[in-house]
């Protein structure tokens, strides 16, 4: 099915409801601030916290690392804890602009699902995003805003953007969802099922292989088609092997 060119404004459309614009685009510079600086800070404080986690960095560690003075991160940053905020925002931004590309114009329901799941497998196991995970995951507990605020931007509207695409399919006859809601978040789980825990608690230590991605990926759409969707996809069985 090819769908009409629409989802970058529906999307813009679910961000504003949410009041989370901001999210979708570069965060704006005060007065005299110059993007290059921020971002050479910004990279010094991703492997300051990567490498040793939120509480124990500091931010003379950061100085250090992104060759900057005390002073000069404090231009653009109020401490570690903004600091990390928007790194985590950075993320959720590139991580939605991904996800957003990967639901096609042109790709039938099943295709655009395969290629989104891969896509979203992918980015979920890579080793600088489940290390970013396991530090919000630490820090929740003493800043609840940052780890609610990480689900809002990301994983939730991950899912929504998700969950519009199935709206469409189930409008265009493609699949038969009586709650899409629902129906993203089982689909999300079973992209990740089996792989995302090991990794999350380094039981997998090395990311997946593109081969394991996608064999999972494929056989999550398999399933996902059995429950939902229409007579010619319930024998359970694929044509993308």
């Amino acid at each position: 099915m090819t769908r009409e060119n629409k989802a970058e404004p529906g999307l813009s459309d679910k961000a504003e409801e949410c009041g989370e614009v901001a999210c979708l685009r570069p965060q704006r510079l005060g007065a005299g601030q110059d993007p290059a600086k921020r971002k050479q800070i910004l990279e010094g404080a991703r492997r300051v916290f990567m490498r040793m986690g939120f509480d124990a960095a500091s931010v003379n560690d950061i100085t250090r690392e992104a060759g900057v003075s005390k002073g000069t991160i404090y231009v653009y940053f109020n401490g570690k804890e903004e600091l990390f905020e928007a790194l985590c925002e950075d993320y959720r931004a590139s991580m939605f602009a991904d996800l957003m590309a990967d639901i096609e114009h042109g790709l039938s329901g099943r295709d655009a699902l395969v290629k989104f799941g891969v896509s979203l497998v992918t980015l979920i196991t890579s080793e600088p995003v489940i290390r970013a995970q396991r530090i919000v995951i630490g820090v929740a507990d003493r800043m609840p805003e940052v780890g609610a605020r990480f689900y809002e931007r990301g994983p939730k509207r991950g899912k929504a953007l998700l969950k519009e695409f199935l709206d469409e399919q189930v409008a265009a006859g493609h699949l038969d969802i009586p709650d899409t809601e629902l129906a993203a978040h089982q689909l999300s789980e079973l992209f990740l099922a089996g792989i995302y825990r090991q990794r999350l608690f380094a039981a997998m230590p090395e990311e997946p292989s593109a081969e394991l991605i996608r064999k999972n990926v494929i056989a999550a759409v398999d399933l996902f088609f059995i429950a939902y969707g229409p007579r010619r996809y319930q024998n359970g069985k694929s044509e993308d092997k």
